[in-house]
């Protein structure tokens, strides 16, 4: 299929950036549906996501006219603010400029939900950017990975487990609401993306 090429002129306007870890080991595990979110979305604007900065890999390109930089940290999930605010500092992006997609324990795969502030929900990564930035009004896509098996089950093991062949074909149509979610808080429609996808 083809897809226009990404093209943006001017400086960085937006930051939207997907939570992960970076070792091949963790690819399509839960905690990586950030990741798995920001490969979607360089995949549609014709981006490459190949360069290192900001304690990331990271690649450019244009949403709705705006100048954005693609980011997938490189500090593993409970550093995530560390490249974050390096990125935000450098750009002088502030957070509402900030498009954050996480995973999120609390809802069902294929179930989402955005967030223009707030808590971190217990998500760690989050919970470094909001420590680290010193604020909590970053817009966020929450995407669901499933509540765990049984309340015993441990929780690290469970969010480093990987999507099923399932769970996976899911997330494709998950990963297009999150697309068109992070388009609409770039126009300055959160409500509206709340209103569709939550």
């Amino acid at each position: 299929m083809f897809r226009k090429k990404a093209f943006a002129t001017g400086p960085v306007e937006y930051i939207v950036v997907g939570l992960g870890n970076p070792d091949r080991k963790y690819e399509n595990t839960r905690h990586n549906a950030g990741f798995i979110m920001i490969d979607f979305i360089a995949e549609q604007i014709g981006s490459k996501i190949n360069r290192v900065k900001f304690k990331s890999v990271v690649g450019e390109g244009n949403i709705c006219g705006s100048r954005v930089l693609l980011m997938k940290p490189s500090t593993y999930m409970n550093n995530s603010g560390e490249a974050v605010v390096e990125a935000m500092n450098f750009y002088k992006i502030p957070a509402e400029n900030v498009i954050v997609l996480l995973d999120d324990i609390n809802l069902d795969v294929g179930k989402m939900r955005i967030r223009s502030k707030g808590s971190d929900g217990g998500q760690k990564g989050m919970r470094s950017i909001i420590y680290l930035s010193g604020k909590d009004n970053f817009p966020r896509v929450k995407i669901g990975i499933g509540k765990k098996p049984n309340p015993e089950y441990d929780l690290a093991s469970w969010v480093l487990s990987k999507f099923t062949k399932d769970e996976l074909k899911t997330l494709e149509k998950i990963a297009e609401n999150s697309y068109e979610a992070v388009k609409l808080i770039i126009q300055g429609k959160t409500d509206r993306a709340m209103n569709l996808f939550n």
